[in-house]
């Protein structure tokens, strides 16, 4: 069996084939960070309009280099929300289109669910049902119980700002270019994680929700009144900011595995690609005997195999028996998703 992943939701654009037997035999992705950086975050209109322009071409080298065509496509899965709204109905519109000229069902994908399995395109594999996933990204920081295919349950979330949104908002402080994340982490590596005390927001709750924006104005005060406001300064500014952010996931994470009682953790979206955080949460899991699995770094950030293998579970599961009476959806929530 195989399935073609079809990725859009923001600002790349990609293309991927699962093959049921082989796993990812074909894929391609084509970033626009150069294009949005020169005006520090992505602009909607100039994302769908690089979709429009670069997807078809994707999907052809895609088809190439795994040496097939069309007619060797079981399903076209496609990220169907949540992200902005004009990128998904250029994928949506694409896969459907594809579809219907070659007969091929189309199937609609949430992009977290896409993210919550990504682990299962590595050599380890998808750990047991339950497992714990913590989704962290620029727009989403989530602790998410999953016992099934289609059967989530929040049980902690930010109630503010995002992890993510808090490295990039930290890197405009800093003067650091957009993407914020790995620019974070790059300066990081330089600095000082001892010199700045900064809050742990809510770590002494007994929920396992989040909250970063008091940590976000804790490092714009830090920058104002450290004085000389060099090199090594912003280096030490960005290495507290990441520890802060790192031990403030890692032991929520922990203690929604031990409230949930389930012995695995699973760490997905783009913050996930962190080496201080994939760092501590080994450290953690082990110190509490857990099993950590994580994505290869290049599956942490957008991609289409996550989609295309979330695409073939949902096949296998009988998705493509759905009505077709469904479309783009920037707000899609995953606890709408049905199970498989």
């Amino acid at each position: 069996m195989r399935i073609l992943g079809i990725e859009s939701s923001c600002d790349e654009t990609a293309v991927a084939i699962y093959d049921s037997a082989a796993g990812i035999i074909a894929e391609a992705v084509d970033s626009q960070i150069a294009t949005h950086a020169k005006f520090g975050g992505v602009v909607p209109e100039i994302a769908s309009r690089e979709h429009l322009q670069v997807l078809p071409k994707l999907a052809g080298s895609v088809l190439q280099e795994a040496a097939c065509d069309w007619s060797d496509i079981d399903a076209i899965a496609v990220t169907a929300g949540p992200g902005l709204m004009g990128a998904l109905l250029v994928g949506v519109t694409f896969a459907r289109s594809v579809g219907l000229v070659n007969a091929i069902p189309v199937l609609p994908i949430h992009h977290m669910e896409g993210h919550l399995f990504a682990p299962g395109l590595s050599p380890e594999g998808l750990p047991p049902f339950p497992f714990m996933s913590l989704l962290v990204s620029g727009g989403h920081t989530l602790l998410i119980r999953v016992d099934g295919l289609g059967q989530y349950k929040v049980v902690g979330q930010t109630i503010d700002d995002a992890a993510g949104e808090c490295f990039d908002k930290t890197a405009r402080v800093l003067g650091l270019p957009y993407p914020g994340g790995p620019e974070i982490a790059r300066l990081a590596k330089l600095g000082d994680a001892a010199r700045f005390k900064f809050p742990r927001p809510m770590l002494n709750k007994d929920n396992v929700n989040f909250s970063f924006s008091g940590l976000k104005t804790a490092v714009m005060y830090a920058a104002k009144d450290c004085g000389a406001f060099n090199d090594q300064t912003k280096a030490d500014l960005a290495a507290c900011t990441e520890l802060a952010i790192a031990d403030v996931l890692v032991k929520k994470a922990i203690k929604a595995c031990l409230q949930e009682d389930v012995k695995s953790l699973v760490i997905a979206g783009g913050v996930a690609a962190n080496v201080t955080l994939r760092s501590m949460l080994d450290k953690e899991t082990s110190k509490h005997q857990l099993n950590l699995y994580v994505p290869s770094p290049a599956y942490c950030t957008d991609n289409a195999a996550m989609i295309a293998y979330a695409g073939f579970l949902r096949f296998k599961g009988g998705s493509a028996a759905i009505s077709d009476d469904w479309d783009a959806n920037p707000r899609w929530k995953l606890q709408e998703l049905r199970p498989a």
